[in-house]
């Protein structure tokens, strides 16, 4: 059933994927919020990709430098010719976010697989632990950009100054400040709850149907347009606790709705909330 999406070909289904597992123009990669579900069984010829040990700086909150991001890409046997076809776990939020980080240094030759590892286990595709390996390559990676896709906090001051539309995509006990992080989890990571003054709550998970697939364009209008007022002219800043679940509305909105000016807070409330005299708001 075709969803009408702004973008189709960012996304492949699992039949497609099924069909193309021996494609070698293609590199399949896991990337989870849980970093040891890749070894107890993935999709054949899949590659793990820990968003923390290969994406993220290991001394400075940020991401890593150019050759570190080069030699991640060379040991996995990609470049630019071959379409790096990203899913994980809970509803793909660490596939968008790998996903996002990628687009940081110009690799737009990347898909995500729609409905990540959730619907393709449910419907009881081949799952493997042969770890694949592959032909070392050449690729040179360009300078990371943060300008057109990524926020700092001067950013989303500016945006809560201006009005401009701030979407708060935590739960709504992390947006209320009766929680610092999701139910379930340690309460840590920063010494104050609430949320950006002006901020709209608007929950990530909701861009997602039971079957971890992305709602049609038609669901998720309903929910960022008639429900917030968005439009595609808008300016839009998107945030969570430390990046990943606001990358995946950022891809909604950028990729699946159209929107072109939508950019990613990965600050999130972890820096927001331990800076000093930083704004913030509490209650729903």
């Amino acid at each position: 059933m075709a969803k009408h999406y702004a973008h189709p070909e960012v996304l492949v289904s699992t039949d497609w994927l099924a069909e193309h597992l021996n494609d070698d123009s293609i590199r399949i990669t896991e990337c989870d919020e849980d970093v040891l579900l890749y070894e107890v069984g993935h999709i054949p010829g899949a590659q793990k990709l820990d968003w923390h040990a290969d994406l993220n700086h290991q001394i400075i909150r940020d991401y890593v430098e150019r050759e570190q991001f080069q030699e991640v890409l060379r040991a996995r046997g990609i470049d630019e010719s071959k379409t790096v076809i990203f899913y994980g776990d809970k509803n793909n939020w660490w596939a968008a976010y790998a996903f996002w980080v990628f687009q940081l240094f110009g690799f737009t030759n990347a898909r995500i697989l729609d409905g990540g590892r959730a619907k393709w286990e449910a419907e009881g595709r081949q799952m493997t632990t042969d770890r694949p390996s592959f032909p070392r390559t050449s690729y040179n990676a360009p300078a990371r950009s943060d300008e057109q896709i990524r926020a700092f906090s001067e950013d989303a001051l500016k945006q809560s100054r201006s009005g401009k539309p701030l979407l708060d995509v935590r739960s709504p006990q992390e947006f209320s400040g009766e929680r610092t992080h999701m139910a379930d989890y340690p309460q840590e990571g920063t010494l104050r709850g609430g949320h950006i003054p002006g901020a709209r709550s608007v929950p990530w998970a909701r861009a997602a149907n039971a079957d971890a697939t992305f709602k049609s364009s038609p669901d998720l209008r309903a929910i960022y347009e008639r429900e917030q007022g968005l439009s595609a002219s808008d300016d839009v800043i998107t945030y969570c606790r430390i990046g990943e679940r606001s990358a995946h509305t950022w891809f909604v909105l950028k990729y699946l709705l159209g929107y072109p000016n939508v950019r990613n807070y990965d600050g999130s409330w972890t820096e927001w909330g331990n800076s000093v005299r930083a704004p913030i708001e509490v209650g729903a």
